[in-house]
């Protein structure tokens, strides 16, 4: 038989990060907050990106694709655990149970890559300036955002099919905000210490060695840049530094929560918050809202609407 027709429970309970009435409320608040600015703020990146052409660039291109994706993660579960925290009953249906891992981890996987083919793009800059047009192509920029989200449906898919083949005949309480395979697959009626296994190989390895690869990327343009002069260096390592920030914020909760199955849930819900609304509303601030070129657009855009505001009246007479 199959062991997905073993599956008895129908829907799931899920817990949230606290009990206290007077910690949702102050989630509540924090969290719509932090929700909202990060979808104003990826927004306004996109629309500035597009608005202006001195910023249609491969850089610019993939940032724009970072934007895209933070605000896809910050909406897989943060709405849904807004809203649970003004009703008594935070229930989720099996079916959108598994909708949430899979989008989780598409939009984690895409992003790991999508943030590894930005760190290639760096590297060439810094270090072999003069073959950056030849190599950082447009093409390439597609072919390298193309590529991420292809592994990062392969990598989603994996974790579907893994979590479909699970029997769940009994518990149904997930001790978090949202669905995800380490807190899911321990309420399934089989030995989990396979399941952990697999979720080692599958994810946290692969996040490791993606991290490690990251790590070296920004170590050997540092160690490029070693010679040049003291104002390049600085702005450089400034840039690294914020940059490996982000990185390190991302890609620490993954490694651990994955690499360690069996960590402590509490553990667990709190670096989840990091990397789920935390780190999508850090990426447009690093990563973008500190280039001068990209304020220097924004300003653009806003003196562009200001006075468009103030001439429609005068279109009426």
């Amino acid at each position: 038989m199959d062991v997905a027709n073993e599956s008895t429970v129908s829907d799931f309970v899920l817990l949230g990060l606290s009990k206290s009435w007077k910690l949702q409320t102050f989630f509540f608040v924090v969290f719509s907050l932090f929700y909202v600015a990060t979808m104003l703020g990826n927004s306004l990146i996109v629309i500035t990106v597009i608005a202006d052409s001195h910023l249609h660039s491969p850089m610019y291109f993939l940032l724009t694709s970072l934007s895209f994706i933070d605000m896809s993660l910050a909406s897989f579960a943060t709405p849904k655990m807004i809203t649970d925290y003004l009703s008594g009953h935070k229930t989720i249906s099996f079916d959108g149970c598994i909708t949430q891992i899979f989008f989780l981890h598409l939009f984690t996987g895409t992003e790991i890559i999508l943030l590894m083919a930005m760190s290639f793009d760096r590297y060439i800059a810094i270090c072999k300036p003069l073959h950056y047009a030849s190599i950082i192509s447009p093409q390439m920029c597609v072919a390298l955002v193309v590529a991420s989200w292809v592994v990062g449906v392969m990598h989603s898919l994996s974790q579907v099919i893994f979590a479909l083949t699970l029997p769940f005949c009994g518990p149904n309480q997930v001790d978090s905000f949202f669905c995800d395979l380490p807190v899911v697959f321990q309420l399934a009626c089989v030995n989990t210490y396979v399941l952990g296994l697999f979720m080692i190989s599958t994810s946290g390895i692969i996040a490791l060695s993606c991290f490690i690869l990251l790590f070296s990327s920004y170590v050997i343009v540092l160690v490029t840049i070693r010679n040049r002069s003291s104002k390049g260096t600085s702005k450089v390592l400034s840039t690294c530094t914020a940059h490996f920030i982000v990185v390190f914020m991302f890609f620490g909760p993954c490694i651990f929560i994955y690499t360690w199955p069996l960590s402590s849930f509490l553990i667990d819900k709190i670096l989840s918050v990091f990397y789920t609304i935390f780190t999508p509303i850090l990426n447009p601030v690093i990563y973008t809202l500190r280039n001068q070129e990209v304020k220097t657009a924004m300003r653009k855009l806003k003196n562009k609407f200001l006075n468009s505001n103030k001439a429609t009246p005068l279109q009426y007479f």
